[in-house]
């Protein structure tokens, strides 16, 4: 799978979070572009549709949550993996009730993102009915 093709989404509330992490995907070929908050995001969405949106829960503002059902509804093809702080499983397991792809927890550990990513991106390929 060429990762020059991804089209990545970032989306925290946390600028320096979210820039080193799209730097740290860019040098290894993954298109991926961020942004701060949920408005942003849902504009974002609706102008360069991503494969995968990589989602904070906790935001100021719209949160999380509100972003991944708001996503799904107009664009239910689009993969969402929620990021989510220690200890709180339990908005990763509502976000998966909703439709999120899978849940991360921070801190966050690349390797096992990018392979979330790779999986998500097959899974948007196959048979799956949003």
């Amino acid at each position: 799978m060429d990762m020059s093709t991804w089209n990545i989404l970032l989306v925290d509330d946390e600028v320096e979070f979210i820039t080193t992490l799209a730097e740290r995907l860019e040098l290894r070929g993954i298109n991926a572009r961020g942004t701060h908050d949920g408005e942003s995001a849902l504009k974002e969405v609706a102008v360069n549709e991503p494969q995968v949106i990589v989602l904070d829960v906790m935001m100021p503002g719209m949160k999380g949550l509100e972003v991944l059902q708001r996503v799904k509804e107009a664009h239910p093809k689009v993969q969402v993996v929620l990021l989510t702080g220690q200890g709180k499983t339990r908005d990763g397991i509502e976000g998966m009730q909703h439709g999120a792809f899978a849940y991360l927890m921070k801190p966050l550990d690349l390797e096992e993102l990018i392979h979330t990513l790779k999986d998500a991106l097959q899974s948007g390929r196959g048979n799956r009915h949003d």
